[in-house]
């Protein structure tokens, strides 16, 4: 099984992919300010890539919670320098997704190199982004996202309902069905018990498709039991037990900050996976 993405064509299916996050702000709620710098940025991405990243996301505007909404020029005068110190490093570079909302900076990023667009809105703010991401042949990771918390919904039902939708307008706009991805948006909107069941039902996510990306990477929900005074760097175990259900649930790619150990994790997965399916010796 392949994903359509911008110059070709990713493999899924042996193993969980493991996407880098390079966040090129001052805010994010885990690693603001790692990456603020452009040189900074590239080398983090360089070293993902060398602990086994199969793909790198690189973001401007922070998502975390209150956070400051950025301009569309501003987005895009922190993620050129990134682009432009990474292009020499091209060949050896794993596909990159450009993680934002806004149509002009995605058509910017794409023609500077990107091959995904990772819309956290799901293409159902910008009406242009379907068009941009279409256009350039580029690969949809389409995110479930909630102004509100509300907790008397069913979330599950909810999620399939809105990515429904973000599908329609992709596939509207010429988006082709081999380039999108789906991402349940933990930790987006949903109280700590709504991500918990959007996470177990990640089968019935898969069962629209199309393959399936979850990033949780420290969020809050995967410190749940640990100290409370723990910052988000720290919750890796929560991190990495959370990953490890999802890649078992059926993850098609998962979003992380520690590379190193995600890549070690997936391919312990894979293969415990491969020997459950060996025949027995006779």
């Amino acid at each position: 099984r392949h994903l359509a993405i911008r110059g070709g064509r990713l493999r899924l299916g042996d193993r969980a992919l493991v996407m880098g996050i390079v966040n090129v702000t001052p805010d994010s709620f885990s690693d603001g300010g790692l990456h603020d710098d452009p040189a900074a940025a590239a080398s983090g991405a360089l070293r993902m890539v060398r602990d086994g990243a199969d793909l790198l996301d690189l973001g401007a505007e922070s998502t975390r919670p209150g956070h400051e909404p950025v301009g569309a020029e501003a987005e895009w005068e922190r993620l050129a320098p990134v682009f432009a110190t990474l292009a020499p490093h091209q060949a050896n570079l794993p596909p990159i997704s450009v993680d934002t909302s806004k149509a002009s900076v995605a058509e910017r990023a794409l023609a500077a190199g990107a091959a995904l667009v990772n819309d956290v809105w799901g293409f159902r703010r910008d009406p242009d982004m379907a068009r941009v991401t279409a256009e350039a042949g580029a690969g949809a990771i389409l995110m479930h996202n909630r102004e509100t918390i509300d907790r008397s919904i069913d979330i599950v039902d909810d999620i399939l309902r809105v990515l429904a939708r973000s599908v329609a307008i992709a596939r509207e706009a010429g988006v082709g069905e081999d380039a999108i991805v789906l991402d349940p948006g933990l930790g987006f909107g949903k109280t700590l018990e709504q991500n918990f069941e959007a996470l177990a039902a990640l089968p019935r996510l898969k069962a629209e498709g199309y393959p399936v990306l979850v990033g949780l990477s420290r969020k809050r929900f995967t410190g749940r039991f640990g100290p409370p005074d723990r910052t988000p760097a720290e919750r890796v175990a929560g991190t990495l037990a959370a990953d490890t259900y999802a890649m078992l649930a059926g993850a098609d790619i998962i979003r992380v900050h520690d590379v190193a150990a995600h890549a070690e994790a997936a391919r312990m997965v894979a293969a415990l996976r491969a020997a459950e399916r060996r025949p027995a010796p006779a």
